[in-house]
């Protein structure tokens, strides 16, 4: 890569560190569109004096593809992969010049790459803690999501935090569809993104809608399309060449249209192909989940949810974090200790669920275990007969939302770590 003119060259940069699929679109997107709203970055202002940047990290959670799905949102001057992560961190000039000064800020993913990526450039370091900080000496600032994780903290770095809310509260601002659905009773079939995720979600999914088609007739479904994920990715795992599809009956779905599957049993299901999907789930009454970002999105929308883990299939759910994570892809001993890590953690699980784990409670059900698609279909149809509970539900979500606002509550926290002569070249544009 050519180095820039010394004239050219930014001389601050923005570098928002993530992971996973759901972190990019609740969490990422969301920020970097309301930076570029309050000051003039690169690369929507050619030649501005501050670089929005996007660093991807190693996680068990992220896909590889996020990178791709990134890109095209056109909000950064530089992308780096989760696979270059190490090569950047040991020789970051092998991806061009660096500015001087800089912030890097921690939006997903393990929170100590942040702190090593903000010691080896040299630049300051601010964390969105959701549930909690766990480095605060290493932090410039901290930017809690509610007092969970604020009261976490030891006295002495009280003062570096500050709670700007959830960023997903903000979504329901994001819902309002200027193309409605088409009249009926949808159902959103949200396998999950991530290759292990989709051999288990896709056919088990797909089972479930032939039999609640079968039980509501009027019921229809769409499935939102990740950005990192491929239709043809959808049909591999609900056909021959996924083991597990095997031990169900729905079989291979095929593509009717861009955007329509249908299922050997005939159920039609609509794929949703614009991201965020928030016009189209907003106006589910139900959706059937798996764990993950996902029901965080839902309970934002005030979307209710059925949460499913199906542990017959615990060999290949091995998307653990920390040393867990580790162990649990270990090439030789992948099966076995897959199987003891997840039975482990499941044991030990807790709360799965993100408004679940918010709210310490049973706010969407859980189902765990050897489920099966027949007894999730019946499940799902009394919930749909019974709108009086949905409507609970959906009630008990939009109390968990919180206030919208901290996105720009966060993006003034990123202003303010960034050198004071960057303030003459905001945008001022209103909200």
């Amino acid at each position: 890569m050519q180095a820039l003119p010394e004239s050219i060259r930014p001389s601050a940069a923005i570098v928002l560190v993530s992971n996973g699929p759901g972190e990019l679109s609740t969490w990422v997107r969301p920020l970097a569109q309301r930076l570029h709203r309050q000051m003039a970055l690169r690369p929507d202002v050619p030649g501005a004096a501050c670089s929005l940047n996007l660093l991807l990290v190693p996680c068990p959670n992220g896909t590889g593809k996020e990178h791709r799905a990134a890109a095209a949102w056109g909000l950064f001057e530089r992308i780096v992969p989760a696979r270059q992560f190490w090569s950047l961190l040991l020789r970051p000039k092998r991806f061009g010049p660096w500015p001087r000064q800089g912030l890097v800020v921690f939006l997903g993913g393990d929170q100590f790459w942040t702190v090593l990526l903000s010691a080896r450039l040299g630049y300051r370091h601010l964390t969105y803690a959701e549930w909690v900080a766990r480095w605060p000496r290493w932090n410039d600032r901290i930017a809690a999501m509610g007092p969970l994780a604020a009261d976490q903290l030891a006295p002495r770095w009280a003062s570096r935090c500050t709670v700007v809310g959830d960023l997903m509260a903000d979504l329901s601002e994001s819902a309002r569809s200027e193309a409605p659905l088409p009249a009926g009773e949808w159902l959103a079939l949200l396998p999950g993104s991530k290759r292990a995720k989709l051999r288990v979600g896709m056919p088990f999914l797909l089972e479930t809608a032939d039999r609640l088609a079968a039980l509501r007739p009027g019921c229809r479904f769409l499935l939102p399309l990740a950005p990192t994920t491929a239709v043809e990715e959808l049909l591999n795992q609900a056909g021959p060449a996924n083991p597990i599809a095997r031990t169900y009956r729905s079989g291979q779905p095929r593509l009717l249209a861009p955007d329509l599957l249908e299922t050997p049993a005939g159920t039609r299901i609509r794929l949703v192909r614009e991201n965020p999907a928030y016009g189209s789930l907003s106006q589910c009454s139900l959706a059937l989940t798996t764990v993950g970002a996902n029901t965080a999105e839902l309970a934002a929308l005030g979307v209710p949810m059925l949460v499913l883990v199906p542990t017959q299939h615990l060999h290949v759910m091995q998307a653990w974090d920390g040393l867990a994570g580790m162990l649990g892809r270990l090439p030789l001993l992948r099966w076995l200790f897959g199987v003891l890590i997840t039975a482990w953690r499941l044991r030990h699980r807790g709360f799965l669920a993100s408004p679940n784990i918010a709210a310490g409670r049973l706010v969407v059900p859980e189902r765990v275990g050897a489920i099966t698609p027949e007894a999730i279909a019946a499940e799902a149809a009394d919930w749909l007969a019974a709108p009086e509970r949905l409507e609970q539900m959906r009630a008990d979500l939009r109390s968990l939302r919180g206030q919208p606002g901290a996105v720009a509550s966060l993006a003034a926290l990123v202003q303010e770590l960034l050198p004071p002569e960057l303030s003459a070249l905001e945008l001022n544009i209103p909200d």
